[in-house]
């Protein structure tokens, strides 16, 4: 009954009137551009995923800036607050599995450093288990997360932030993943 997570960033989507790869049926399709020239977009999405392995639930925290160790750790922490914490209320420990590399890499000292921080803020002795390289297929995220999310926006365009986050917000799965996101607009 502890909390086990699986984080990682899902691919930066360019946020604006794009095509997006995929098809779903609409009776009055919306002409988008063929091309995604990043002069032609509003911003950047950068979904930061955790995967709780227990309770088959999602948190995505959207950034709209740089996938940094600080950002990963800030979501990490928001998952944390809004639902962490709730579900685990006698939790002394955390773990978390990663890729080896990207934001939460296991060379990243800003990374360390903020997951630190985190731990003194929170109580928590926190481990964090990397996947060596070139295995991210294994991280459970990949296939119980990204991929429905993936699935669900579909066809349909990435016009701006609301969107994104509604779209990830109503991803659900018959096993009953629920996944909760959040507009993360800190630099």
């Amino acid at each position: 009954h502890l909390p086990v997570i699986s984080v990682d960033t899902k691919k930066r989507e360019l946020v604006g009137n794009f095509k997006n790869n995929g098809s779903k049926w609409d009776r009055s399709p919306v002409p988008v551009y063929d091309h995604d020239f990043r002069s032609d977009s509003t911003g950047v999405a950068i979904p930061y995923g955790i995967y709780d392995l227990g309770q088959n639930t999602g948190f995505v925290n959207l950034g709209t800036h740089h996938d940094t160790g600080a950002f990963a750790v800030a979501s990490v922490r928001g998952w944390w607050r809004h639902e962490g914490r709730c579900l685990y209320p006698a939790a002394k420990d955390l773990l978390i599995t990663a890729d080896a590399g990207g934001s939460n890499g296991s060379r990243l000292r800003l990374w360390k450093l903020e997951l630190q921080t985190l731990a003194d803020q929170t109580g928590l002795s926190i481990s964090v288990c990397h996947f060596p390289p070139g295995t991210s297929k294994w991280n459970k995220i990949e296939h119980r997360l990204f991929s429905f999310i993936s699935s669900n926006w579909r066809g349909e365009p990435l016009r701006d932030y609301e969107t994104i986050v509604h779209l990830i917000s109503r991803t659900t799965t018959t096993m009953g993943l629920k996944v909760t996101c959040r507009l993360d607009r800190r630099k």
